[in-house]
């Protein structure tokens, strides 16, 4: 049985994660030419930034330290991605392969997380969570996908 110890911290590795989410979007939303996708990132970003607030909210439920920053790992990405961008010209291709990645990263964590063993109430949010990520990740897919036909 995991301890309370063990939920705050995957909740805080989620929080991370969620947060690299947040300033990942932001920050391709910056340099995307469209402005549908454009706007598409800000929302999504809005999500990441709520669905940190809500596991945030679970920390401080369980009498833990929420974080309130993303990752080394996130940004250490977004570096990359400005400097991906800055040597591509900021295509969207360029962009939404980036941000993609960060979304695979993303799915990795929530599910390692549900690998933990949660309460019923802290694994429903978990999954519920998962199932936004899977939908921003096959929807950076598709854009993805749509720009390099573009591209070709």
């Amino acid at each position: 049985m995991a301890t309370h110890d063990d939920t705050i911290d995957t909740l805080n590795d989620l929080i991370e994660t969620c947060k690299d989410g947040e300033y990942g979007f932001r920050t391709s939303a910056e340099y995307l030419k469209s402005p549908e996708v454009k706007q598409l990132f800000l929302k999504r970003a809005e999500e990441c930034r709520q669905s940190a607030g809500e596991l945030q909210a679970l920390v401080a439920q369980l009498g833990g330290s929420a974080e309130d920053s993303g990752s080394a790992t996130g940004a250490l990405h977004r570096g990359w991605v400005a400097v991906k961008g800055t040597l591509s010209g900021y295509s969207n291709k360029a962009i939404l392969e980036a941000t993609e990645t960060g979304e695979d990263t993303a799915l990795e964590r929530y599910r390692k997380a549900l690998s933990q063993d949660l309460t019923p109430a802290t694994r429903a949010v978990v999954e519920r969570q998962l199932e936004g990520v899977k939908r921003n990740h096959a929807q950076v897919r598709m854009l993805r996908d749509q720009a390099r036909a573009a591209d070709a």
